[in-house]
């Protein structure tokens, strides 16, 4: 089903582009070479859209919601439509109607939201979910198990049904009967013992199981094997700490945030208008935040709230704050509100891809109950990062170190390309910018570190 209409999807998308191409834009753009150029020009257009898509995961039918899937289709083939645009433009070196394409743009978003709908209604249809037992480490609680079953089965009850709930004690002719029912396990905090013994008993049964990594599963990523003696040894290579790597990343930072600020301009301008009109308060918010090894800098942003928000002190933000304006409702859902951190990149106060700066009073709370969570200031505050892309703002401290030292410990300039491009579809994913529950700081600290 999922390869069906993979098929379908590329076969409309990439068909209509050809088509507008080679009706089109092409007898504009290639004069003596029509048939070579056009033939050029769509496997160019493949080669993009098909990048694109494995990069937004675009057809990941089972484990995407239909929105995600056609937001994703979306901007890759208008990226693609895009590039390939400007390429006729460029080449005829003159300007071309847009609105051939425009309209061919919209035949690609109705026919791929029309697949894709159908093909995720009949494989719902036909899906089982796979009977599962969740395993837990000794430390967690039932009510926090219970969150961590009702966030997974929040988006994906159709892949996993929890047969079964266990702590990692459990006896092993137990085990055995559990895993002879079910064909997954996840295992949430277990110790390290444990894991090591669970991980082998579903090896050997041949179970698929899924576990929440510790900070060294993760620090290890960052080393390289040295074969010294013939005993392996694992060295850690300070990949943060590469010169090289750091001044191509400020040149990068220099030479794309110029862009950013004069392709954005517009919007900027737009929305301090907005902001400036509703209430007649300042356009910008300023706070102290932390950056790389603690250091303080004042961050820029569109102010969001009305003014003086935190006149009784500092208030986690929670879903449907009464504090956030009309305004406010609407750039921090798309993350506009973002948007003047350029200047701070451009002054080298933050780059473009990091972990992101928090607040000094969060860094000091953070770093006293959960001492590992200074390793995420080893490299400069980011506009984007990991846990931007796969975390939400309300994820929890320790969750968020454990998705930004996944960057740490894996940063490239190819990754950060990346990371960019995924950005572009977060802005779109409401859920990524849910408030605070009203939960306490101890509650995703102590208990949270042992779940490594």
């Amino acid at each position: 089903m999922t390869h069906t209409a993979k098929a379908l999807v590329m076969l409309w998308n990439i068909g209509l582009f050809a088509f507008i191409w080679l009706a089109y834009y092409n007898r504009n753009a290639f004069q003596t070479y029509y048939v070579l150029g056009g033939i050029l020009s769509i496997i160019i257009y493949v080669f993009i859209y098909n990048g694109l898509c494995n990069l937004y995961n675009a057809f990941r039918i089972a484990s995407s919601s239909i929105a995600e899937m056609v937001i994703s289709q979306a901007i890759s083939f208008s990226i693609a439509d895009l590039i390939l645009y400007v390429e006729g433009n460029l080449i005829r070196n003159r300007y071309t109607s847009f609105i051939p394409g425009l309209g061919i743009v919209v035949l690609q978003v109705l026919g791929t939201a029309l697949i894709i709908t159908l093909s995720k209604r009949i494989f719902m249809s036909c899906v089982e979910p796979q009977k599962t037992l969740l395993l837990l480490g000794s430390w967690v609680s039932m009510d926090e198990a219970e969150r961590f079953e009702e966030r997974i089965l929040k988006k994906y009850n159709h892949l996993f049904d929890f047969k079964y709930v266990e702590y990692e004690t459990i006896n092993p002719v137990m085990l055995e009967e559990r895993l002879s029912e079910c064909c997954a396990v996840i295992m949430y905090g277990l110790s390290v013992e444990q894991r090591r013994i669970h991980m082998q008993h579903c090896i050997d049964a041949h179970k698929i199981f899924y576990f929440t990594p510790r900070i060294e599963d993760i620090i290890i990523q960052g080393c390289s094997t040295r074969h010294l003696l013939d005993t392996p040894l694992m060295k850690y290579d300070y990949v943060y700490e590469d010169h090289k790597r750091l001044n191509a990343k400020r040149i990068f930072d220099v030479a794309f945030g110029i862009v950013f600020t004069v392709f954005f301009a517009p919007v900027m301008l737009i929305i301090a208008a907005a902001i400036k009109i509703e209430d007649g308060g300042p356009v910008f918010f300023r706070q102290k935040r932390c950056t790389k090894d603690g250091e303080v800098f004042e961050i820029i942003k569109f102010r969001s709230m009305v003014v003086n928000a935190e006149e009784k002190g500092i208030q986690p933000t929670i879903n449907c704050d009464p504090r956030i304006t009309r305004v406010g409702n609407i750039i921090r859902k798309y993350r506009l509100d973002e948007l003047p951190q350029v200047f701070n990149i451009l002054a080298g106060d933050m780059t473009f891809v990091g972990p992101r700066p928090e607040r000094v009073e969060h860094v000091e709370l953070y770093t006293k109950e959960l001492p590992e969570f200074k390793y995420r200031m080893k490299v400069k505050a980011g506009l984007t990062g990991y846990a931007q892309i796969f975390g939400k703002y309300n994820t929890s401290a320790f969750d968020k170190l454990r998705l930004d030292l996944l960057y740490i410990e894996n940063q490239s300039m190819g990754l950060d390309i990346r990371i960019i491009l995924l950005t572009l579809k977060v802005m779109f994913k409401g859920e990524s910018t849910e408030g605070f529950e009203k939960e306490m700081v101890h509650l995703m600290n102590k208990r949270s570190r042992r779940v490594g």
